[in-house]
Order: structure tokens, then C-alpha cells, then sequence
């Protein structure tokens, strides 16, 4: 049996930018998307703590050390710059082998990888 599980999660990051005029997507901090362990291309979950907003879209690589969290496209609609946002992978994986799996979660700090 396939379950689908928490794979990676940035916590309490905040937008950075929201461009409407960008085909859709989120751009993050090639920093943010390493500690994470997210890839460009990957579908993502964005949790908007300031308005309750959920919606799915997927990451395209954004400048390494820039802190940049930017919603594009249609996504640009549901944040405002200065939000909060938590960023969700999630993986499917065989329900034994999901006992032991380990996500990455990460708690960045002004959008930095501290350390």
C-alpha cells in the first residue's frame, strides 16, 4: 500500500514578492529549496498563515542567498507581501517504508538559513 507523507516543509517563511504578471508558480531561495530538500518542479502546498489561504502550484529555482519567496501568477492573488506562508512537499511512499521516513523541516530565519 502507497501512503502520501510529509516530504519537506519550510515553516514561517514570509513573501517577498507577488507578481501577477509571471506564469505561474512560486520562486524560492535555492538556499531555502537545499535545507529543505525541494527540487525546481516540485508541487508544493502554500499555507497562508495571515488569511487561511491553501492552494497548490509548483517551485522554480530562485537566486541562491536572496531570501526570495515570490507567488506568481494567479498564486500572486491569494498573498500580500509580508505574509507568513509554510511551504509542503509531500511524497508517496510504501506504508512500511513511511514508518521510518524522516521529512526535512525547516525553520529559516528572515528567510535565511542560519549556520
Amino acid at each position: 500500500m502507497m501512503i502520501e507523507v510529509l516530504k519537506s516543509k519550510l515553516h514561517c517563511v514570509q513573501v517577498t514578492e507577488a507578481n501577477l504578471n509571471y506564469m505561474g508558480s512560486i520562486t524560492i531561495d535555492e538556499d531555502l529549496m537545499d535545507a529543505a530538500n525541494m527540487i525546481a518542479g516540485e508541487k508544493v502546498q502554500i499555507v497562508d498563515n495571515n488569511n487561511g489561504e491553501r492552494f497548490e502550484t509548483y517551485i522554480i529555482k530562485g537566486e541562491r542567498g536572496s531570501g526570495c519567496i515570490c507567488l506568481n501568477g494567479a498564486a500572486a492573488r491569494k498573498v500580500q507581501v509580508g505574509d507568513t506562508v509554510i511551504i509542503i512537499s509531500y511524497a508517496l511512499m510504501d506504508f512500511e517504508e513511511a514508518k521510518n521516513f524522516k521529512p526535512s523541516v525547516v525553520f529559516p530565519h528572515d528567510n535565511k538559513i542560519l549556520g
